[in-house]
């Protein structure tokens, strides 16, 4: 960040000694030191310093100085807003004071942390790879669908904004604001201000945290992952609409071609990488659990252009006072009236939701890594199937068999270099789950192949879980080695001693002890806690007492597996079979196991808040491999069908056979579609919206697996069930999975309640 700095520009010059008397006794600084100050190049608003001395650095913000417009550059409410979300976790650089004695430099200012990491001041990106500029994208998209989704009561921010009636206030304001700075009669800046308060929504009364400036350059990102460490620029955050915000952040992708003023404002149309409006949408909605519908979007797109036309406005006004923040300050003069003839246009337009004819369409992106997959898939795992299986029988009674062999290492080495990694997760690999759908359907088809993409179960939903609800510290320490594909995860939920089908009977307990959690329990079908590289669990516990209700008793913690207390007691066989493959299913044993405080997920009490939204986009996946694996069973039914014959004709020329083959492609069919169209509901709607249709896929799912491995047996006879063939283990993992994630019949009873519910609210409609 220091070479986005310039020496303090003349009229922004202030005292550093008597800044760095204060500092020294606010205890930041020390007397002795060098204490330098620059100005950073950016910002049109409130000046922006990096103060440093020799072993710290800090960044400063101020007021300008000179004549400000009324109600602007309130550095109070940066820090009051910073403070609240630092302490929430939300990804903010720390606030370490705030001074309001104008003695110190000229003008009230705030101190903060100063975070190294990327600032990217064209949203064009062209410095990344496409594929990166859609991760950072992705991952700006999530941070803002954070924000919008904490409580205001939690930051303790009830009293920081008006709460409803946001639209009229910020029409009414950046009028006010517009008009206090315009330097000459711009009509269309009058006529959009006239149809925005003509068109306010009918209901505004959603309230969140809003930043108010929410774009690119806003954020500091990871020096090397596309990874939000730090949202900058609180000065507009209010409390009203969170919907502006997203419009405020999709405003880029709508400017005309060509438009390309400043940086800062440059047309997105056409940049490889760069999503669209209705991927960012999606991810926005999904991550908040909420309709992608998104009535009204060209007002709140109208009022986000109108609202930067006022700025534009404002950052000029301050270049003719002599008090501009940023260098480039003249230009933003020019802005103004094309911006305004834009916001018209896009007030005038429609936006509709997607139409049934489009649910299943893959991106573009989706379609090119679905190829790869095929071709990588057909070219290097299918053809190493028998030297992973003469791996297994070499090593059948030693402990290597736990080890993943030599050749799907190098299988991995070989996908992560082609970009094929981490497929499972959109923040990482810019795919939405309709687009990781397919590609889950084509992995399905080896037992093996998702873990050569790194897309393997447990891990993914465990790297899902550390990606939603993990703090940085335990991202760092576990998270981003399960994405590089250097340790392996477990999960343990099931418990041998209860009914595990109803989750909140599980007793393995948590306690606080200090500053540490001690784990007591037992846990089983563990899977994948052989592999050697299984270095952490994520065990679910019951950490509450009764009177908090059935689903806030319970809490998700991480512990490492070479913890003093941990014992692997054994593997379970599955009809039989260790199924080693998979690291096998292990039961494990907790025996007063003490780890750090800080190995908690989200808090005590939030266990089922998190396996919600672990279980929606795993039981996805399982359910797309599982017609994958059942394409797999047709294929080789059809194949022994057209072969053999009995009593003088093909086994496929009897009736029963031939039927058993149309009914297993309608099965397959039918659970496809079914599992896209889950898959389309927890892109656009979110897990929550989506909890119907993944309980449907999951029953259907697993009936329609074993519906089509076990016809695939029966036409093979006795070689069926042998090792001959591997239809025997395919039934082993097609009839697991009516058991794994909750049997059957705990699903069925959720649809039939969601139907209910459905059904109730349709009646009533029509009322």
């Amino acid at each position: 960040m220091e070479d986005q700095t310039t020496p303090v520009r003349q009229q922004h010059v202030f005292n550093v000694d008597k800044l760095q008397r204060y500092l020294t006794v606010k205890s930041l600084v020390s007397n002795n030191g060098t204490l330098t100050v620059r100005q950073y190049s950016s910002g049109q608003s409130n000046p922006t310093f990096l103060v440093q001395t020799p072993s710290r650095s800090y960044v400063l913000r101020k007021k300008p100085p000179g004549e400000l417009l009324p109600g602007a550059h309130k550095v109070d409410r940066e820090y009051r807003v910073q403070r609240a979300l630092f302490s929430a976790g939300f990804p903010v650089p720390q606030p370490l004071l705030h001074c309001t004695d104008n003695d110190v430099i000229g003008t009230e200012f705030y101190i903060m942390e100063h975070i190294k990491g990327r600032i990217f001041r064209d949203p064009r990106l062209p410095e990344v790879t496409a594929a990166e500029r859609t991760a950072l994208y992705v991952a700006a998209v999530e941070v803002l669908a954070k924000l919008h989704s904490l409580s205001l009561t939690s930051l303790k921010l009830e009293g920081y904004g008006k709460g409803p009636g946001y639209c009229r206030r910020q029409v009414s304001t950046w009028t006010k604001q517009y008009n206090a700075a315009a330097h000459r009669d711009i009509p269309d800046m009058n006529g959009l201000s006239d149809w925005l308060m003509k068109n306010l929504p009918a209901d505004d009364n959603e309230v969140t945290l809003v930043h108010g400036d929410f774009r690119l350059e806003n954020m500091i990102f990871h020096p090397t992952e596309a990874r939000v460490i730090a949202v900058l620029d609180w000065e507009l955050s209010t409390t009203g609409q969170p919907i502006a915000d997203l419009a405020y952040f999709l405003m880029p992708l709508y400017w005309p071609t060509g438009f390309n003023i400043i940086n800062t404002l440059g047309s997105l149309k056409g940049i490889e990488g760069i999503p669209s409006v209705e991927d960012v949408v999606s991810i926005y909605c999904r991550c908040r659990g909420i309709s992608s519908g998104l009535p009204g979007l060209n007002f709140y797109l109208a009022l986000s252009v109108f609202k930067m036309a006022g700025i534009a406005q404002g950052v000029y006004a301050r270049h003719l006072l002599g008090n501009a923040s940023a260098p480039n300050a003249a230009l933003f003069g020019q802005c103004v009236e094309p911006l305004a003839k834009i916001a018209l246009q896009l007030a005038q337009r429609s936006f509709t939701a997607p139409t049934e004819d489009q649910l299943f369409l893959q991106t573009a992106k989706g379609q090119a890594v679905l190829q790869q997959v095929k071709d990588f898939m057909r070219q290097y795992i299918l053809p190493a199937q028998e030297e992973v299986a003469e791996y297994y029988v070499k090593h059948a009674h030693s402990p290597q068999r736990w080890h993943t062999p030599p050749v799907i290492e190098d299988l991995k080495a070989k996908a992560r270099e082609g970009g094929l990694w981490n497929l499972f997760l959109p923040s990482v690999s810019g795919l939405s789950q309709l687009d990781y759908a397919f590609i889950a359907e084509e992995t399905g088809r080896c037992l093996f192949a998702p873990e050569v993409f790194n897309c393997q179960a447990p891990d993914t939903g465990n790297m899902e879980v550390l990606h939603m609800f993990g703090s940085e510290e335990q991202k760092r320490t576990w998270l981003q080695p399960l994405l590089k594909g250097e340790i392996r995860s477990c999960f343990c939920m099931t418990e041998p001693d209860v009914a595990s089908s109803d989750a909140t009977n599980m007793e393995c307990t948590l306690h606080r002890d200090g500053e540490s959690y001690v784990i007591n329990g037992k846990k089983w079908w563990s899977s994948g806690a052989g592999n050697p590289q299984c270095k952490v669990a994520i065990v679910m516990c019951r950490s509450r007492s009764e009177d908090v209700g059935r689903h806030g008793q319970h809490s998700m913690i991480l512990v490492p597996m070479d913890t003093v207390g941990v014992t692997l007691v054994r593997p379970l066989t599955v009809f039989g079979q260790d199924d080693a493959i998979h690291g096998g299913h292990f039961e494990i044993h907790f025996n007063n196991v003490r780890v750090p405080a800080s190995n908690i997920i989200l808090g005590e009490g939030r266990g089922f808040e998190i396996a919600q939204g672990r279980l929606g986009p795993g039981r996805l996946h399982h359910c797309m491999r599982a017609v994958g694996l059942a394409e797999l069973a047709l294929e080789l039914l059809c194949q022994r069908a057209a072969s053999r014959g009995t009593f003088g004709k093909k086994l496929y020329q009897h009736e029963v056979v031939a039927h058993w083959i149309a009914e297993c492609r309608l099965l397959i069919e039918q659970t496809r579609l079914l599992t896209l169209h889950a898959a389309h509901c927890l892109d656009t709607q979110g897990s929550r919206a989506a909890r119907k249709q993944i309980a449907m896929i999951k029953v259907a799912a697993a009936r329609m697996v074993c519906k089509v491995t076990d016809c695939a047996i029966q036409v093979y006879g006795g070689a069926g069930v042998s090792g001959d063939f591997p239809l025997a283990q395919m039934y082993s993992y097609a009839r697991t999975l009516r058991i794994a994630d909750g049997p059957d019949e705990v699903h069925l009873s959720s649809i039939a309640v969601l139907e209910l519910r459905d059904q109730l609210r349709k009646a009533q409609a029509k009322l």
